[in-house]
């Protein structure tokens, strides 16, 4: 049945492989059912109902990647997305308005729709594969460093600095500690080649968390955002708040003021459209599922599991969904084809059941995989021509430091874009320039416009 679905022997896998994979992923990016509705609700909504669309808009645009597009990305709610539809829109823009969450969540349900529109006509499609290749390398890179300082900010191991702005955490602090080890460990298994040596990171880290909180030197302290690592049943399960969120568009609203919907919905729009981009890219590169001409087979279908997820979590009553970069963590474990997205999605659905367990894993135990996964991307770096015309030199450059250094995937592809145009304006070689990167760089003008203006 697998192999009907997904194709295992061409691609060079099996059901096992595909299956730890999938977990993997999940594993690195579960902290998505315990943040997004922490966010959202700062916005007005229900958390009990975020955690519910969450975890099911996860789970059907992450089906519809794996019997669509046959590929091992996983999707769920965008960082960075959920927090400009929480703090700019809600309590921002609108002013903490109760129904504010309705009008952002129509604003993410419109641009789910326009993105439909995009796949269907291989606008997006054609912008992935119209980057030139020194760039995407540049994207990959840039990924694998920002993922690696998502995993060091998240274990503590890199910590906030007023003087130089980051520093190393301290090592009496268990989290940074036990990461460290959990990483080593992870260097160790695949230094053996062991089968799932990611995931048996992750969960080795957890597993020493929970001794480490038995014999004291982990203190849980809640109101510092410490919180215990033992799965807590207690609560038992609240499913319900789904009738809080789902289903809440406000169409009203956006009749009345047209002109600032256009503006949330463009902002929804540009950061989705390009941090979905720069991810497919950057993963697709390490499964090695570009073509021999740096091109991805089947883009469109890639992108149209992420504009059904938006559409799709919307209605739901969640952010914009979108590719996530923890996939590269499943990636490096041998995943392949979709049966890994397919497990991933599965798992999204357990963990409506099981959210007590999956929350209750700290991110200190899925740092480590984050980290080594960010190690394995730079590699990437080897593909990148230094030495060839400056254009495509600055403009990967431009990829790999401002990626980590904004925290945004989308910043780091505008910036390598614009340096790369420019540049070939001023080497006289406009030909070089396909009409795709053209488009493509006056919507990063019309961006930077709006942020000059702070019209976002």
């Amino acid at each position: 049945m697998f192999e009907k679905w997904f194709h295992l022997k061409e691609h060079g896998t099996d059901v096992r492989t595909e299956v730890v994979a999938g977990m993997t992923t999940f594993l690195s990016m579960a902290y998505i059912l315990a943040v997004n509705p922490n966010i959202l609700s700062a916005g007005g909504m229900n958390r009990s109902g975020v955690f519910v669309a969450t975890a099911i808009a996860s789970a059907i645009a992450t089906f519809v990647m794996a019997f669509l597009a046959n590929y091992p990305i996983a999707l769920s709610a965008g960082l960075g997305l959920n927090a400009y539809f929480a703090y700019t829109v809600c309590l921002g823009e609108l002013g903490g308005d109760a129904n504010a969450f309705r009008v952002a969540l129509t604003a993410v349900f419109v641009e789910g729709l326009i993105f439909i529109l995009l796949s269907l006509f291989k606008v997006r499609e054609e912008i992935i594969n119209g980057i030139p290749s020194n760039l995407k390398n540049g994207i990959t890179v840039g990924i694998g460093l920002f993922i690696g300082f998502i995993g060091l900010r998240g274990a503590n191991i890199v910590i906030p600095s007023g003087s130089t702005t980051v520093e190393l955490g301290n090592f009496r602090d268990p989290g940074m500690t036990l990461a460290l080890i959990g990483f080593l460990i992870i260097l160790v298994l695949a230094y053996y080649k062991v089968k799932g040596a990611v995931l048996i990171g992750i969960l080795a880290t957890w597993v020493l968390g929970m001794i480490a909180q038995a014999a004291g030197w982990y203190v849980v302290d809640i109101e510092a955002g410490v919180y215990s690592v033992f799965p807590d049943f207690s609560q038992g399960l609240n499913l319900g708040g789904i009738s809080e969120t789902a289903f809440k568009l406000d169409f009203a609203w956006v009749g009345a003021h047209f002109i600032q919907f256009v503006a949330i919905v463009f902002a929804f729009l540009y950061v989705d459209l390009f941090d979905t981009i720069g991810t497919v890219v950057g993963v697709a590169d390490k499964a090695g599922l570009l073509d021999k001409d740096g091109k991805l087979p089947r883009a469109g279908k890639v992108l149209m599991a992420d504009a059904i997820g938006t559409t799709a979590g919307a209605l739901l009553g969640t952010s914009t969904v979108t590719s996530f970069v923890e996939s590269s963590a499943g990636v490096a474990e041998g995943g392949k084809t979709g049966l890994t997205a397919f497990t991933t999605g599965v798992m999204f659905l357990v963990a409506l059941v099981l959210s007590p367990i999956f929350l209750a894993i700290p991110g200190f135990a899925t740092a480590p995989a984050l980290i080594y996964v960010g190690m394995l991307m730079i590699s990437s770096a080897k593909n990148i021509h230094f030495d060839g015309e400056v254009a495509d030199v600055a403009g990967a450059y431009m990829a790999i430091i401002m990626m980590p250094l904004s925290y945004s995937i989308a910043t780091g592809i505008m910036f390598a874009v614009v340096t790369w145009v420019i540049i070939k304006i001023f080497e006289g070689k406009t030909k070089d320039v396909s009409p795709v990167m053209w488009v493509v760089f006056v919507l990063f003008l019309l961006r930077i416009i709006t942020l000059v203006t702070n019209f976002q």
